[in-house]
């Protein structure tokens, strides 16, 4: 029994075939082929792309010249309505005074800081998918609990707080309609030309914006008071950039909060849903997992979280079968040649974790769910060289670190309370939305766990 993935299209379509394929979902778009190529080329009347999936050339894109391969300003045309200038799209400099200010909020020290009110959220997970137990859509559940964790971590809020329950709203309309990557970002325009956004995207992008000014606007006035509570906000909106003593503007920490909430509650969700279909789907799995989870204490301590040794490789499997960012572009500044083949300089390098991470040249057993393989020395093997699912280099996700101990702790804490069991007629298809989600939902019965057990 194989974990689901979409069904790729064939190795050769037209363009307006593909074009119509893209826009319906990016995964089911992409060819077969590419889950056995080194390199696979695909060109168009606009722009050429090369989807790189050899080990040594990702090293040479992410680790050793990152410099000469920028973040596409292709992604971020489709972005840049709610995350404005933000981390995630900027490069050079401006991404380098960025992530310098970022960075030391997401050390290990602040790490163990931001524990308790993780923790907290977990709790209040729990108490959410507990009222409602049965056949019950679990992604909705997941994405509440992980934005939760941000707002209670970044802002020392919890979600039922007025703005946080508006962002959150506004955000689900805005995730069906805005892709990863769109058409805008597929076909060169003139800078001066409005980008095709849809008009309800701009809209909850505008929405959301306003919010986050309303919450970073009192923060920031928390701040000059010396009343600010010691979160992740507070540290970022007071670290100054070593080279130049700036901090960042009340606009500038918007389109990082922005992008914060997309990155750590977007995926974090993402991968809690796939997580739970995977134990609902492997029961075995699921009793380990839960055998684990019941000798901690109600309410574990963050050193706790290191004894969670099965449950971390059931959740870097999940990562592996369905990492939250499928794909990142990257353009080339210079001409390469990459296999024997001269690469023009401005073509556009496709990284693909969906690709790489089931990879059949690389990994045995693939499309399989086997959190084993994390403890054999070609598991491990394997993720020294074909595991990106919080990138490589200068540009890894600053929040890896903060997303491990998360998605490990609201696994655990759910299964200490709760069995999932699949739905027959009910498999969920993956599709690349802003993350990997699936088109209709994951649909899982979910009861207690002790009158299960009892039944």
């Amino acid at each position: 029994m194989l974990p689901p993935k979409p069904q790729p299209r064939p190795d050769h379509v037209s363009l307006w075939r593909y074009l119509r394929l893209f826009q319906q979902d990016i995964l089911s778009a992409q060819p077969a082929r590419l889950y056995r190529a080194w390199m696979a080329e695909m060109r168009t009347p606009f722009f050429r792309s090369y989807t790189l999936n050899q080990p040594e050339l990702l090293r040479i894109v992410l680790n050793e010249r990152p410099d000469d391969f920028p973040k596409s300003s292709r992604v971020g045309e489709g972005l840049r309505p709610l995350l404005g200038n933000s981390v995630f799209v900027t490069n050079g400099e401006v991404w380098k005074r960025q992530r310098r200010i970022i960075d030391p909020a997401f050390e290990g020290g602040r790490l163990r800081d931001t524990y308790p009110a993780m923790l907290a959220a977990a709790q209040a997970a729990v108490t959410r998918f507990s009222a409602h137990t049965g056949v019950m859509e679990v992604e909705a559940e997941a994405s509440h609990a992980a934005a939760d964790v941000i707002f209670r971590t970044l802002f020392s809020i919890p979600i039922e707080h007025e703005i946080a329950a508006r962002v959150f709203s506004e955000f689900r309309d805005y995730q069906r309609t805005q892709p990863l990557l769109n058409l805008a970002g597929l076909i060169p325009l003139p800078r001066w030309l409005p980008r095709p956004h849809r008009r309800r995207t701009r809209q909850a992008a505008r929405s959301i914006r306003d919010l986050i000014t309303r919450l970073t606007a009192a923060r920031m006035e928390e701040i000059l008071q010396g009343t600010a509570p010691d979160d992740l906000a507070t540290k970022i909106m007071t670290t100054a950039d070593p080279l130049t003593g700036e901090r960042f503007t009340t606009e500038e920490m918007v389109d990082q909060v922005a992008i914060f909430f997309l990155a750590g509650h977007e995926t974090s969700a993402s991968a809690l849903g796939w997580a739970l279909h995977l134990l609902a789907m492997f029961p075995e799995v699921q009793e380990r997992a839960a055998q684990e989870a019941a000798a901690l204490p109600d309410a574990p301590e963050f050193s706790d979280i290191g004894r969670l040794k099965f449950i971390r490789d059931v959740f870097r499997e999940t990562l592996r079968l369905y990492p939250p960012v499928p794909m990142m572009v990257r353009e080339g500044k210079c001409p390469e040649r990459f296999r024997d083949r001269d690469i023009r300089k401005g073509s556009q390098f496709v990284l693909s974790p969906w690709h790489l991470h089931r990879h059949e040249r690389i990994w045995d057993r693939p499309h399989d769910f086997d959190p084993e393989r994390w403890q054999t020395q070609e598991g491990r093997q394997c993720a020294r060289e074909a595991y990106l699912p919080f990138s490589s280099g200068p540009r890894v996700c600053t929040g890896a670190g903060f997303a491990m101990v998360e998605g490990v702790l609201l696994l655990a804490m759910l299964l200490r309370a709760l069995r999932f069991e699949t739905v027959p007629g009910r498999e969920p298809v993956p599709v690349a939305y802003l993350t990997v989600r699936a088109r209709d939902g994951i649909w899982l019965r979910v009861t207690p766990r002790e009158s299960a057990s009892t039944a």
